[in-house]
């Protein structure tokens, strides 16, 4: 009956990763991010994806500062903050949050600020949808990994 539980964690897995992709939030790089993991590191992907949502977190608070809390706008180091954005989105397969940075870059490009006030606005809705998501795909497998490990206690029958 434990397997029972495992197997529906493995569909819970299956269906919300159906999802991020059929809505675009991932792609397959976050596919080739997973078969990187083996036995000997299984918590490869959630490591990378902490330490890519802690370095987004920076880049992102430093594009809020550049627009938001600074009377001159340099748009040159907004545009290196998102091409940092980019790359390391597009590594773990954050499709659709790349595409937004890639909006955002180009505002950067023609220094339209209300235009890049927009675009960190949906980069940051993104980023929070895509946080949200994985972190319950870890915390789903983590369940799963638990309830396949799970075994029923041996009973003495010299009782």
């Amino acid at each position: 009956m434990l397997g029972l539980g495992s197997d529906l964690l493995w569909a819970d897995m299956n269906r919300l990763l159906r999802l991020l992709f059929h809505e675009g939030v991932l792609d397959e790089h976050f596919l080739q991010l997973h078969h990187l993991q083996d036995e000997s590191s299984p918590n490869f992907v959630s490591e990378v994806i902490n330490m890519y949502f802690h370095e987004s977190e920076k880049l992102l608070n430093n594009l809020r500062s550049l627009l938001i809390h600074t009377h001159t706008h340099d748009y040159n180091k907004m545009g290196i903050h998102l091409n940092q954005l980019i790359g390391s989105s597009s590594s773990i397969g954050a499709k659709r949050l790349t595409t937004l940075c890639l909006a955002f870059r180009a505002a950067t490009h023609h220094s339209n600020r209300p235009g890049c006030l927009r675009a960190l606005e949906m980069l940051e809705h993104e980023y929070c949808y895509l946080k949200n998501k994985l972190h319950e795909l870890f915390h789903i497998e983590q369940q799963r990994a638990l309830a396949a490990a799970a075994r029923y206690p041996l009973h003495n029958n010299n009782q």
